[in-house]
C-alpha cells in the first residue's frame, strides 16, 4: 500500500473515532468513551507521520494515547500476578540514561570551552527559574503537601532528552542543548536534593542523602556504563544508536503509564487544576528562560536553545525519585502530567521557531 494512502486512511480513522467519541460522551458519558478515544489518538499520531509539518506532534500524541489507556484501564499498568509495575520505573530510567551515555563522548564537552557563557547561563537559569516557579505554584495551589512537593520536584529536576529533540526540530543550537542537558543531568545528584530540601522541606520530609544516592544510581552509574560501552565498542555498535532512541521513547511511555495508573484517583480529582498549573510552569519556563538569555545578550539562536532547556524537565527522573520516596501516587503526580504536556508545548514551540529561522542565520 502507498504510504500516503496509509496515512490518509489513518486520518479518516482518527476523524471517525473522534466523532464516535463525542457521540458516546453526549449519549452515555465519558466513562464509556475510552476505546474510541484511544483509537482516535493512536490513529491521529500515525496520520501525523504523513505530513512533514506535523511529524513533531506524532510522539506527543502517542504519549497522550498511553495516558488515556492508563486512565481507562489502570489495572493493566499497576500489577501483574502480584508484581507491582511501578517497580520497573527506576530500571527504565537507568536504561534511558544508559542510552544517553552511549551517545556521549569527550567531544560533547568541547562546547563548554567554546561557549562557556551560554552554557553557564543555560544551566544556571535552569536550576533557578524552574525550582522557584515550582515553589511559587505549589504554595498557590492549595494541594496536599505531597502533591505540592511533586510540583517542586519537577522544577528541581534537570532537563531531559526531549529538550534535545525539540531544539533539533527548532533548528536551535543543538550542541549547546546537549551540553546544557548533560551538565544539568550530571549535577542533578547534588542540585536536585539540595533544592528539594530548601524548597520542599516545609511540605514533606526530605532525606537529602538518600535522594542523592537514588539519583546517583539512576543517572551516574548507567551514564558511566554507557560512556564505557561507547569507548570500548566505538564503531562496533552502530545498531545501538539506531535502537536506543526507540527504547528511550518506549521507556518514557512506560514510566508515564505506570505513574498515571498509580495516581489515577488523585489525578481524576484534581486533574484540571493540576494541568493548568503544570502548563503555567512549563510555558513560563520557556518565556523567562528565553528573556533571561536575551538579557545577558545571547544570540537569538542560543536564547531559543536556553528557553527550551529551561522549560522542559526530565519528568521521568522526577517520577523515579517519587517512586524511590514511596510516594509515586502523590509526589509523582505532577511529573505524570508534566511529561505529556511539555511534549505538546515543546512541539508547538519548535514548529513555530522552525518556520522562523534566527536573523543571524
Amino acid at each position: 500500500m502507498n504510504s500516503k494512502i496509509f496515512f490518509r486512511i489513518a486520518a479518516v480513522v482518527a476523524a471517525v473515532s473522534l466523532v464516535t467519541s463525542l457521540a458516546i460522551i453526549l449519549i452515555s458519558g465519558i466513562d464509556n468513551a475510552g476505546p474510541s478515544l484511544i483509537l482516535f489518538l493512536i490513529a491521529l499520531g500515525i496520520s501525523f507521520q504523513g505530513y512533514d509539518h506535523l511529524k513533531g506532534f506524532s510522539y506527543s500524541t502517542m504519549i497522550f494515547a498511553v495516558v488515556t489507556v492508563a486512565l481507562y484501564f489502570p489495572a493493566n499498568f499497576t500489577e501483574i500476578n502480584g508484581f507491582k509495575l511501578i517497580t520497573l520505573i527506576p530500571p527504565l530510567i537507568q536504561i534511558i540514561m544508559f542510552g544517553m551515555g552511549t551517545s556521549m563522548s569527550a567531544k560533547d564537552f568541547v562546547s563548554v570551552a567554546k561557549e562557556p557563557k551560554a552554557v553557564f547561563i543555560g544551566v544556571t537559569a535552569h536550576f533557578i527559574i524552574m525550582p522557584m516557579l515550582g515553589f511559587t505554584l505549589a504554595n498557590l495551589s492549595g494541594f496536599s503537601p505531597e502533591i505540592s512537593a511533586g510540583i517542586i520536584l519537577v522544577g528541581c529536576s534537570p532537563s531531559g532528552l526531549a529538550s534535545n529533540v525539540m531544539n533539533y526540530l527548532a533548528k536551535a543550537n543543538l550542541a549547546l542543548s546537549i551540553t546544557i542537558t548533560t551538565i544539568a543531568t550530571l549535577m542533578s545528584p547534588f542540585t536536585t536534593p539540595l533544592l528539594m530540601k530548601l524548597l520542599a522541606g516545609t511540605f514533606i520530609e526530605i532525606d537529602i542523602y538518600k535522594m542523592m544516592w537514588d539519583i546517583f544510581k539512576m543517572i551516574m552509574i548507567p551514564i558511566g556504563a554507557g560512556l564505557l560501552f561507547n569507548k570500548l565498542l566505538r564503531g562496533k555498535s552502530q545498531w545501538l544508536d539506531t535502537v536506543m532512541p526507540y527504547v528511550s521513547m518506549l521507556g518514557i511511555a512506560g514510566v508515564i503509564a505506570f505513574v498515571t495508573a498509580a495516581g489515577r484517583e488523585s489525578l481524576l480529582n484534581i486533574g484540571l487544576i493540576l494541568i493548568v498549573l503544570v502548563l503555567i510552569h512549563n510555558t513560563l519556563g520557556y518565556f523567562i528562560g528565553y528573556w533571561s538569555a536575551r538579557l545577558f545578550k545571547l544570540s537569538e539562536r542560543d536564547s531559543r536553545t536556553v528557553a527550551i532547556e529551561v522549560g522542559m524537565q526530565n519528568a521521568g527522573l522526577a517520577s523515579g525519585i517519587a517512586k524511590e520516596m514511596g510516594k509515586i501516587a502523590t509526589v509523582g503526580l505532577a511529573s505524570a502530567v508534566f511529561g505529556p504536556l511539555m511534549n505538546i508545548t515543546g512541539s508547538i514551540l519548535a514548529s513555530y521557531w522552525h518556520r522562523r529561522p534566527p536573523k543571524e542565520q
